[in-house]
This record gives structure tokens, C-alpha cells and sequence, in this order.
């Protein structure tokens, strides 16, 4: 009797455990069904993050997850464990890695590198280490200024470095009381700001302009660079005439007046200090009146850029003669102070 009551809780468990598998069976069926029907209606399903990490946990933990996965490729599993292994190094060295460089330091880089146009990482790298900042080359290749043009020097170092071989000339007009049209040239030393010439005229030629180049530049004292704009007037006449004179010439972008600023500064004090203030009959009376302020301009006026000295040296005054006497220059419109003795 006992052995067959075991038989019989046996049996019953086997039809248990069928039954069971059975149910599964359907109920697997069942699930698929439904969800062939929604991937018909919604061929690609929104997922969030908590179900890409359930796949890729359970892809870790069960061999046969690839069989029972519809909804994506086992593919795109895989993608989403390694763009999550990616995340986890991230995250771990956060605090890692190479130190960001100080932003004073990245500034002193770039101010360098625009004033030096011509200056490669390289050097820039060394003229940091020379003061001071330990920093790699390819840090410094990193953080300089990338010029659109190619490497050049600017209009300012030009002349800086031009300066005692260089002259400057350029045209600006007059108004007279009949209300025509006086021209004046002007032609300058930019060493000591000093008027080599002037001359004016109502009707200015390239063979004029370039008698004046010659009698303001003789053979032995002719410079090496003039600088000039791009007026027609001078044209092939005055080129020629420069050539005669081993005197190449220099000529500015269109529109760019800046980069011939000494000759411009000038004739902005001749306007300033003299011509505006001063009816002109003719051409002979602004001759007269630009004579006495060139002089006045070359040997008395003082200049900034000549660290207050004027353009011919002017000798400072002894302070022991106490009476300071006022000379009228430009017919008054400038003066001039001397100490004279009592």
C-alpha cells in the first residue's frame, strides 16, 4: 500500500510539472502574440536607460537571452554594454588626467603669438620656458593665434626699423578767398619728423611732383624708401625718377592713409596750427605763410613721438637767467619762450 501511494504522489507530480510547462507554453505563446501585434503598430519602441541596463544585465547572466529578444538586434545590445563601459571609465577618471593650464598663462600665449606673427610654437615655447612656465610645445601649438595670412610684419615695425632711410610725401589742399584750389606737397624725414620740402602749386604733374622728389633728395642724399599712396599723379614719370635716385618705393592699400601715418600727423598740425586759421589770397601767400611755420615746425615745435624734443635738436636752457621772453611765431598764432639774461 505504501509503495503504491508513492506511485500516486509521483504521478501526480510529473502531471504537475507537465501541466505547468504546458501553461508556460501558452502563456509564452500568448505574450508573442500580443507583442507581434504591437511591433506591427509600433515598429520601433521607445526605450529609457533602466531597460538598456535590464538587457545588458541579463545578457551577462543568461545564455539563451538572444532567443527570446525581438524588440532590437542582439547587436544593439552589445553596442549599449560598451557605450556603457565607456560611461563607467569616464566617470572613474573624472578627476584624472592631464591639469588644465592657468588662464593667464593661455593669454600671455596668445599675446605673444599677435605680436610676433612670424614666431612658430617653437619659439614661443622656448621664450616661456626662459621665463619661468614649465608648459609642453604642444600646449603652446594648441592655444596660439592661427593667422589667416601668411606670416608678416606689421606697417608699425616697418617703420620703426625704416625709419632713418625712409621718407614719406603726400598732397593736401588749400581753399583761397577767390575759392579756387591751392595743392601742396609735402615730403618728410620719418627719423626726426623733420620737412625736407614743400612746394605748391593749382596744377600738380607727375613731371612737377617729380622735379620736387629731385630737389629734396639730392644724388648723395637721396633715401633708401619712400613711402607714398596710390594717387595717379605720380605715375610713371615719378617712378622713373625714384629709380634715377635708387629710391624704392613703398605704396600704401587703397583707403589705408594709416599706414603713412607721419606725413598725415603732419599735415593734421599744418591744418591745426596754421592753414585753418588763415585766409589765402594766392599761391605765393601760402608759400610765405607754410615757410614760416616749417621753420618754426623744424626748430622750435616740440614733438611727442621725439620725447618733447623738436625735430632739429633744441638745447635746453640753463635755469639762471630767470626773465622768460615770449617770441611770436606763425605771426602769433605760436610762440616761442627763451630765458634771457637780465
Amino acid at each position: 500500500m505504501r509503495t503504491l501511494k508513492c506511485m500516486l504522489i509521483l504521478l501526480g507530480t510529473v502531471q504537475s510539472l507537465l501541466r505547468t510547462h504546458c501553461n508556460l507554453a501558452m502563456e509564452n505563446l500568448a505574450l508573442r502574440q500580443q507583442l507581434a501585434v504591437f511591433k506591427h503598430q509600433h515598429s520601433r519602441p521607445t526605450l529609457h536607460h533602466s531597460d538598456r541596463a535590464f538587457w545588458v544585465l541579463i545578457s551577462r547572466f543568461w545564455c539563451d537571452w538572444r532567443n527570446v529578444l525581438h524588440i532590437v538586434q542582439p547587436e544593439t545590445v552589445i553596442r549599449w554594454h560598451r557605450q556603457g563601459f565607456k560611461y563607467y571609465w569616464t566617470w572613474k577618471c573624472r578627476n584624472k588626467g592631464r591639469p588644465k593650464i592657468d588662464k593667464k598663462l593661455r593669454q600671455l600665449i596668445r599675446k605673444i603669438s599677435q605680436s610676433n606673427p612670424l614666431w612658430g610654437a617653437p619659439r614661443i615655447h622656448g621664450e616661456l620656458l626662459k621665463l619661468g612656465f614649465r608648459v609642453s610645445e604642444t600646449t603652446v601649438s594648441k592655444y596660439r593665434v592661427r593667422h589667416s595670412r601668411p606670416p608678416s610684419q606689421s606697417w608699425r615695425t616697418f617703420l620703426d626699423n625704416h625709419t632713418k632711410e625712409s621718407i614719406s610725401l603726400d598732397f593736401f589742399v588749400v581753399p583761397t578767398a577767390t575759392f579756387s584750389v591751392l595743392f601742396v606737397l609735402l615730403i618728410l624725414s620719418n627719423d626726426r619728423r623733420n620737412i625736407l620740402h614743400f612746394n605748391v602749386t593749382t596744377n600738380p604733374t607727375a613731371h612737377w611732383t617729380a622735379r620736387q622728389l629731385l630737389e629734396s633728395c639730392g644724388f648723395e642724399e637721396a633715401p633708401r624708401y619712400l613711402i607714398r599712396d596710390r594717387d595717379a599723379i605720380y605715375g610713371k614719370t615719378f617712378s622713373h625718377q625714384a629709380n634715377v635716385l635708387n629710391i624704392r618705393e613703398v605704396v600704401t592699400s587703397p583707403r589705408s592713409s594709416w599706414q603713412n601715418p607721419y606725413v598725415e600727423r603732419v599735415i593734421g598740425s599744418i591744418r591745426r596750427e596754421c592753414v585753418d586759421h588763415v585766409i589765402v589770397f594766392g599761391e605765393r601767400h601760402l608759400k610765405r605763410v607754410l615757410r614760416v611755420y616749417v621753420d618754426y615746425y623744424n626748430h622750435t615745435r616740440t614733438h611727442l613721438s621725439l620725447e618733447k624734443d623738436a625735430s632739429i635738436t633744441r638745447e635746453g636752457q640753463k635755469i639762471e637767467d630767470e626773465n622768460i621772453n615770449s617770441i611770436r611765431r606763425v605771426g602769433g598764432l605760436n610762440h616761442e619762450y627763451r630765458r634771457m639774461a637780465a
